[in-house]
């Protein structure tokens, strides 16, 4: 596992783990999350494996802003309100998933409805900014087991099975 710092160089370093198809640990306001390409079936599927994470169970789509989020889901008037007011945020919002769109199956679980969140951690936002492309991103943990909310907790419980790991303070809410 690469150990990574959360400034410019750490980040540019995470997008090229992340493109080569790698899953790369980075903090949100909430939990670690688990990093991967959302484009990319390769890589969707090592998130899976690396949780022990059933295939029927959807992932979080992590975006930059509301105009990403709305390129792959539609969005109801009340959602538009939430994600106004709460985004960025620890606010996951559950909507259709359009035609067409450039997101792996696997990460949908192949539901015609798709999760996204736009997280509020610079170093989160930043690391989106920089792939280009919305990164699929649940918890960082076995599933079932609690959720990683520090440094520490990734290197102990997930550092066989990542590729990398973005280095930052603990999450503010320690809760998904």
């Amino acid at each position: 596992m690469k150990i990574l710092n959360g400034n410019n160089r750490g980040i540019a370093e995470a997008e090229k783990i992340l493109s080569a198809g790698g899953v790369v640990a980075f903090p949100t306001e909430t939990v670690y999350g688990l990093g991967a390409i959302s484009t990319s079936d390769e890589a969707v599927d090592k998130v899976f494996r690396v949780k022990n994470r059933p295939k029927f169970n959807p992932l979080i789509i992590h975006v930059e802003n509301i105009e990403m989020a709305v390129k792959l889901c539609d969005f109801s008037k009340k959602a538009f309100f939430l994600a106004k007011k709460f985004w960025p945020g620890p606010l996951t919002i559950i909507g259709k998933k359009r035609k067409n769109i450039n997101i792996s199956t696997l990460a949908t679980a192949g539901l015609d409805t798709i999760a996204v969140r736009v997280p509020r951690d610079r170093i989160a936002q930043e690391l989106i900014k920089c792939v280009g492309v919305p990164i699929a991103a649940p918890s960082a943990n076995i599933s079932g087991k609690l959720s990683c909310t520090t440094t520490e907790d990734i290197r102990e419980k997930l550092s066989k099975r990542i590729d990398g790991i973005i280095l930052g303070a603990q999450c503010e809410l320690g809760l998904e």
